[in-house]
């Protein structure tokens, strides 16, 4: 009697063994340290809400509101907000074009945007901040180092506002706008009514792509201000480097909430089976 050994068989599922191993320690376990250092107490280690109450609190008998933890937020969100709508202005012409132009090689045009993201990040800062001081504009006041700050979070995230918009409207089947002119419309009203509503998941995706790095970013606003304009992100990264680890998992996992909140109401968690939708995100 003959037995036959079993056949190891390949399947697909085993590619994803990396990838979760991955999550698992890069991604899952990290947040897990932030969850506990939040919900537990510096000294004793025991569960307590303590560290929200002291994040949420004043100091120096000072209110919340008046604190310099709430003007560091506030600033982060105007910083975040301002840099968000300048990538949608200047992103949304540029893919529009891109996408209309007609030439074949698209991709070329789109490469002048993406090779400068081959570089080193810290060396394009520099490079920008180098730029800002010949002209004579780095360091000179507060008013100019919210700008230079706005200025490089612009320079650094505007591809990923250009990239999904472009997707977005490529894929837009060409037959909804020749049905709109063949009713009347014009090339105003067609854009309004046609490629700017189906061309919202584009823009949703490159908003969420922008708007939270932006308020975490601070290598940005460190070297653009040399560290005299303050976001939340290096908030952050002072509470860890001064060992103050309870009081920065707080503010992580708040901003973390933040995230998933904005996430869900921008419809990033939606599944459309449609061919259009699947193609607004490249991330």
């Amino acid at each position: 009697m003959t037995t036959t050994k079993p056949r190891l068989r390949f399947s697909r599922k085993l590619l994803a063994i990396p990838y979760a191993l991955f999550l698992l320690v890069f991604v899952v376990a990290p947040l897990f340290i932030i969850i506990y250092y939040a919900f537990t107490n510096g000294d004793t280690g025991k569960l307590s809400f303590e560290n929200f109450q002291n994040f949420f609190s004043g100091t120096a008998g000072q209110s919340f509101f008046e604190s310099s933890r709430f003007k560091t937020i506030v600033q982060s969100f105007g910083i975040s907000i301002a840099s968000t709508l300048l990538c949608l202005l200047i992103a949304y012409p540029v893919a529009y074009i891109i996408a209309h132009s007609g030439l074949k090689n698209q991709m070329g045009l789109l490469l002048l945007f993406i090779v400068p993201m081959w570089v080193n990040f810290v060396l394009r800062i520099n490079a920008l901040k180098e730029l800002l001081s010949w002209i004579g504009i780095y360091n000179k006041s507060d008013e100019w180092n919210i700008f230079n700050t706005i200025l490089g979070m612009v320079y650094d995230f505007l591809p990923f506002m250009i990239l999904p918009i472009y997707t977005t409207i490529s894929k837009i089947d060409k037959s909804y706008l020749e049905a709109a002119r063949d009713l009347g419309a014009g090339g105003v009203s067609a854009f309004i009514k046609v490629t700017l509503p189906l061309s919202k998941a584009g823009i949703m995706s490159g908003i969420s792509m922008v708007f939270l790095p932006s308020m975490t970013n601070y290598v940005v606003s460190n070297y653009m201000t040399f560290n005299h304009t303050k976001i939340i992100g290096a908030f952050i990264d002072e509470c860890f480097r001064n060992d103050h680890w309870n009081l920065g998992s707080v503010t992580a996992l708040l901003l973390l909430t933040l995230m998933f909140v904005i996430t869900w109401l921008t419809g990033g968690f939606n599944t459309e089976s449609d061919t259009q939708s699947r193609g607004t995100s490249l991330w």
